[in-house]
């Protein structure tokens, strides 16, 4: 009996120790439970979060630099066309030649216009002989005007028609003249000192009075083209944002794709003061000198310019600003909560846009504002990424503003520990 008795009151102290061992589990699992609960919590309400990175308003620099595409032209340049009809008896010159004013550059064989000029000059001497004779009868009956031979009438006819000749021998000269003119046409010459860029024609091409050399299908072309090169004009397009640069101290440094590394300088000539409504830029006309003759007309170039710059105007990125219905507006950050500010934009630089008004230098701008960012939302700062923009992650987060590390839960284990808080 006190075996069994024995026996008995193990068996109960081993159960005890299991129910206080299995007691102690549980305590433990529920302890550690509500830790990892709170844990969790605490991490899911920092991931709900937005995660934003703040950057500074920073002055404008103080000097602009803006790269245009520009156009060069020659000084004067001239497409000549043929004033008379006929055929090339002979060319002179050719590409590139240099040519003074009134070197041939061609001449034109005209048959039919050399004898209209030789019918033309003896109409004249028909005309003249006629008016020598008119002269002559009507000295004649203006001396026997006081007598009776002759009627007062018949003198009077006389002198109108000796007038109505002189009229006769003024037009037949001024015909003559007219075919001098022409005759001296059959000799292309050049405008002008210059170089002769282009040349259309070739011995026996039939040329046509008051265009040029007709071509297959019957369209007329300038026979040569001469340009003057000593000076080169530059023309570039300004955008309207930055038409202010524009006067007479304007430069620019020209450099074209022929001669890397070189650059010309062109001063200000002319501006169209007038925008184009297609494109909103103003043309504005540079010049340069040109006398070595290594820049040439129609040839692509970049005009770069250094302007003084408004270092009193805050810029900001262009991908700060958020666009809605109320307006272009940018995020910024006050006690971790968002506020929006509205903004008056300026000059946009691609990279960086001009605020106008909206905003102080010391305001903490959120440089990743969402499409769905909202005012009071709460955000959370971190710092930039590193290497992307070292001098933004610099003054991204100011000192008053904490940053803690960025947690991320695993993609399989986030919804099993949201459902667990809910529940």
């Amino acid at each position: 009996m006190k075996l069994a008795h024995n026996i008995t009151l193990q068996r109960k102290q081993i159960l005890m120790l299991v129910g206080a061992a299995a007691l102690l589990i549980a305590l433990i699992g529920f302890i550690e439970r509500h830790f990892h609960y709170r844990a969790l919590r605490k991490e899911v309400e920092d991931l709900a979060r937005v995660r934003v990175t703040i950057i500074h308003a920073e002055p404008a620099p103080k000097e602009r630099r803006l790269d245009l595409p520009a156009n060069l032209a020659a000084w004067y340049q001239a497409p000549i066309y043929a004033q008379v009809s006929g055929y090339v008896k002979m060319w002179y010159k050719d590409y590139g030649a240099h040519v003074k004013t009134g070197d041939i550059l061609a001449e034109i064989s005209t048959p039919s216009l050399d004898a209209q000029y030789e019918a033309a000059k003896a109409n004249y001497e028909v005309v003249a002989a006629q008016y020598r004779l008119a002269v002559i009868t009507a000295e004649r009956w203006a001396a026997l005007r006081n007598t009776q031979a002759v009627s007062r009438q018949e003198v009077d006819v006389q002198a109108a028609n000796a007038a109505a000749k002189k009229a006769q021998v003024d037009q037949a000269r001024h015909e003559v003249e007219r075919f001098e003119a022409l005759e001296n046409f059959k000799k292309i010459v050049a405008p002008f000192d210059g170089i002769v860029t282009s040349r259309r024609v070739n011995v026996g091409d039939y040329v046509n009075e008051g265009s040029g050399d007709l071509n297959a299908r019957g369209g007329a072309s300038e026979l040569f083209t001469v340009a003057d090169i000593h000076r080169i004009r530059v023309f570039v397009s300004i955008p309207q944002g930055y038409a202010s640069i524009i006067s007479d101290k304007l430069s620019a440094k020209i450099t074209v794709p022929q001669y890397p590394g070189r650059k010309f300088t062109a001063s200000y000539l002319a501006t169209a003061q007038a925008f184009s409504p297609a494109t909103r830029t103003v043309v504005t006309e540079l010049a340069l000198d040109n006398t070595d003759h290594i820049l040439w007309p129609d040839s692509y170039a970049t005009a770069h310019f250094i302007v003084p710059g408004t270092p009193d105007i805050l810029i900001i990125p262009v991908n700060a600003l958020i666009f809605r219905a109320q307006g272009t507006q940018v995020a910024t950050v006050v006690d971790h909560h968002i506020h929006l500010v509205s903004v008056e934009t300026g000059i946009n630089y691609g990279m960086t846009i001009q605020i106008i008004d909206g905003i102080k230098p010391g305001d903490d701008i959120v440089g990743n504002p969402t499409a769905d960012m909202m005012e009071g939302d709460e955000v959370k700062i971190v710092p930039t990424t590193k290497g992307y923009n070292d001098k933004a992650a610099q003054s991204a987060v100011p000192p008053n503003h904490p940053v803690a590390p960025v947690q991320v839960l695993p993609d399989r284990a986030a919804p099993e520990h949201v459902g667990a808080i809910r529940k």
